[in-house]
């Protein structure tokens, strides 16, 4: 029981480390909460003009939530259960940090790296889902609606392990990060959502 409440609490305060607003703070000194979207992710970095910023807070979301599986597995080894519940509470963590009033990003980034911690084939395959979408439609948003789709089956697909908890977790991310992306499929269906590399800011 200590193993899982050391492992889901170190996750989510993990996954609340609001990296795109600290970075923005840091080098910008601007609140990346009043540019464009107000979210904290690595698209609304990028679009803030801040491309290595942007990158940074990618690679820095993925990594955190990456690791607090990683540190799940060390506290108990073979407890895969364990390391599917500390994934989803990074994410957690993430869209509602502790730091900034339980209001942050879409976690997208951050399930990316729980996956890549998980079963790297599946982050691949909803990699590549994202990527053809984006070439496709240039609609970051969709392409992230329609990945988080598809998570629950890569993973279904590719994961030896199918308990309760398990499935629970992968449905509950993707209905997560869909949830999240309301407004978004609000503006697409609307024909107003702006697409990646327009001059408009988005979410």
């Amino acid at each position: 029981m200590n193993s899982w409440i050391i492992s889901l609490t170190t996750a989510y305060l993990l996954g609340s480390i609001p990296f795109g607003y600290l970075l923005v703070r840091t080098f910008k000194h601007e609140d990346i909460r009043k540019t464009g979207s107000g979210n904290i992710g690595a698209t609304n970095v990028l679009r803030s003009g801040a491309k290595g910023l942007g990158i940074a807070t990618l690679l820095l979301d993925l990594g955190k939530a990456c690791g607090a599986v990683w540190i799940a597995m060390l506290i108990a080894p073979g407890n895969y259960d364990l390391a599917v519940a500390s994934g989803v509470a990074a994410v957690v963590g993430h869209v509602f940090p502790v730091w900034l009033g339980f209001r942050g990003g879409k976690g997208v980034a951050s399930a990316l790296g729980v996956f890549l911690a998980l079963t790297w084939p599946s982050a691949l395959c909803i990699l590549s889902v994202f990527i053809v979408v984006v070439m496709l439609t240039r609609f970051v948003s969709l392409a992230s609606i329609i990945a988080a789709a598809t998570l629950p089956f890569f993973a279904y697909y590719f994961v030896p392990e199918r308990s309760p908890i398990v499935i629970s977790g992968f449905l509950f991310l993707s209905v997560l990060i869909i949830g999240k992306h309301h407004q978004n499929i609000r503006r697409l269906l609307a024909g107003t959502e702006s697409r990646f590399g327009s001059r408009k800011a988005g979410d």
